[in-house]
Order: structure tokens, then C-alpha cells, then sequence
């Protein structure tokens, strides 16, 4: 049973026991999980249901939920002008004697499979310019909306101290580290959470405040194994990533490739360091400029 399982930090569900965690969804959902098409991932999991609807689960530990809570999903659903998937109803449950929680979330079904096998882009998919408008469209209305939650990408509440501090901790040449516009953000905007050809956006767990062009750096720094989609991510996202916080928002990203515990086989590592030298003469020449 769920109760069995041991806690948030050495639990990795691709491997562990699940059919008992299934069947309580089921019975809380009051759906059919087709198995054939479950994707299990280290802290989620998520399948088709026999109503044509997917259903997607997630546990997180205590330390990984803030003051707001833990529906993102839910409270997504308020957004106007987003290409994502409709949500339909939830059930979340304290895993016993854990300090661990549970949620479950059944959306509408996405026909279009993910951009990306994974986080980040190894091909060109070649997507038609309608999956670009269609982004654009979507991250300009996500910007323009409100709310009051903060976003927690990699489940971690991103805040101005953690941003200055990251920063500092990797390029401790970069002044100037403080963010001046914050808008909401999708906070996960990896190619695994984008779908192609017809666009949409699945995944807004993590999403609420952030600063301007997080999302634009994400899908950026994920792409930049192929030059060409990292380019054309560039252009049709370029007011946001060519802003000062935006080029924060870059090395933000770039630090987790290119800092203490780069890997060098990484495809991202080598481009990921030339990207970076840009930024910090870039960021060192603007502030040069304002101080003259």
C-alpha cells in the first residue's frame, strides 16, 4: 500500500509499487486507469482513464509544499487565453505515517504527444509556425494574468534571495542580481511539457509568480543542444529573454549546467558555457554602462 512506501527523498516511483496507489485514484476519481498506457516518472506518474480523460499523480514531500498549498493544477484552471489542458476535478491524501503527500488531478486528454522525450531537445521536431504563434499567444496572455501564487520550479519556491544567491554562487562577476518585473510562469516549461504539433502546455503544478522570462530561458537552455530550435525559441521569445531579467532568468538556467556539478557528457554542457560567457559580458557591460 501507499503507506508502505518509505519517504519523499528516497522514493523514485518508477520503481516502486504502485497498484494499491492506483486503485485508491481510481476509487477517489471514480475512473478506470488503463495500465497499457501508464508513464511512470521518479515522482509522478499518469494514464489514460476508460472516460477518455488522463489522470495524473504526483507525491511531494512536506518540504516541497509551501504556504499556498499544492493544487496548481486547480488553481490553473482560472487562466484565460492559455492553450492547456481543461482540468475536471482533484483528490490529494497524506501518505500515513510520512510526511508526504498525495494528489491526483483528472484533465481533458491531449492528442498531440510531447515535443520531447524529456526535458530537453536532442532533434529538430520541426514544428509549423502555428505551434510558435500559438506559444507566443499563450506566454503573452500568462504574463498579463495574475495571481497569488509563487512559482516553484524543480519544486522549489523561487524567490529574489534564491535568484541572487544562485547567481552569486556561480557567476560571482554578475552584479546587479535583483529582478524587476515578476508575472506569472508556467515554471516547468520543459519540451517534456509542451505537445506537438497542435500546441499545449500540460504539467501547472509549479506555476504562479516568477521572474520575467523564466519561462523563455527554460524552454531556451533546454533546446540548446539544437542550435536551431534554441535560435528560433530566441526570436519568438527575444523581448523576454533579451530584457535584463530575462538574461537573468538565462543564467538562472545555465547555472544548473554549467556550475559545481556540470557533467561532461552533457549535449547542453558545451554550448551552455558559450551562452554563458555572452551573458556575463553582456550583464557586466550593462552595468558598466549605467554606472558611467
Amino acid at each position: 500500500m501507499a503507506a508502505s512506501l518509505p519517504a519523499a527523498g528516497r522514493v523514485d516511483l518508477r520503481h516502486q509499487p504502485i497498484e494499491d496507489v492506483l486503485k485508491r485514484v481510481e476509487h477517489a476519481l471514480h475512473v478506470r486507469l488503463d495500465r497499457h498506457s501508464l508513464v511512470r516518472k521518479r515522482r509522478s506518474l499518469g494514464a489514460r482513464t476508460g472516460q477518455g480523460t488522463w489522470v495524473r499523480i504526483e507525491r511531494r514531500g512536506f518540504e516541497r509544499i509551501g504556504p499556498q498549498g499544492w493544487n496548481g493544477a486547480e488553481a490553473a484552471a482560472v487562466l484565460q487565453g492559455v492553450d492547456m489542458p481543461e482540468w475536471y476535478r482533484g483528490v490529494a491524501w497524506r501518505e500515513p505515517g510520512e510526511p508526504v503527500m498525495w494528489r491526483a488531478d483528472e484533465l481533458e486528454l491531449i492528442a498531440s504527444p510531447p515535443v520531447g522525450k524529456g526535458a530537453l531537445m536532442v532533434e529538430d521536431p520541426g514544428l509549423p509556425d502555428a505551434w510558435w504563434e500559438a506559444l507566443n499567444a499563450s506566454l503573452d496572455a500568462l504574463a498579463e494574468q495574475s495571481t497569488p501564487q509563487i512559482a516553484t520550479p524543480d519544486t522549489v519556491t523561487i524567490t529574489q534571495e534564491l535568484v541572487t544567491q544562485t547567481l552569486g554562487e556561480v557567476f560571482p562577476s554578475v552584479a546587479g542580481t535583483r529582478i524587476q518585473r515578476w508575472v506569472p510562469a508556467h515554471a516547468d516549461l520543459t519540451w517534456a511539457n509542451v505537445m506537438g504539433p497542435e500546441f499545449c502546455i500540460i504539467d501547472w503544478e509549479d506555476w504562479g509568480m516568477a521572474p520575467r522570462g523564466l519561462d523563455a530561458a527554460t524552454l531556451w537552455g533546454n533546446a540548446l543542444a539544437v542550435p536551431a530550435v534554441a535560435g528560433r525559441v530566441h526570436q519568438a521569445r527575444r523581448t523576454d529573454l533579451e530584457s535584463r531579467d530575462g538574461q537573468l532568468m538565462s543564467l538562472f538556467f545555465l547555472a544548473k549546467i554549467v556550475g559545481s556539478h556540470a557533467y561532461e557528457d552533457d549535449p547542453l554542457l558545451a554550448p551552455a558555457r558559450k551562452e554563458t560567457e555572452r551573458l556575463v559580458a553582456e550583464l557586466s557591460s550593462d552595468v558598466l554602462s549605467e554606472r558611467l
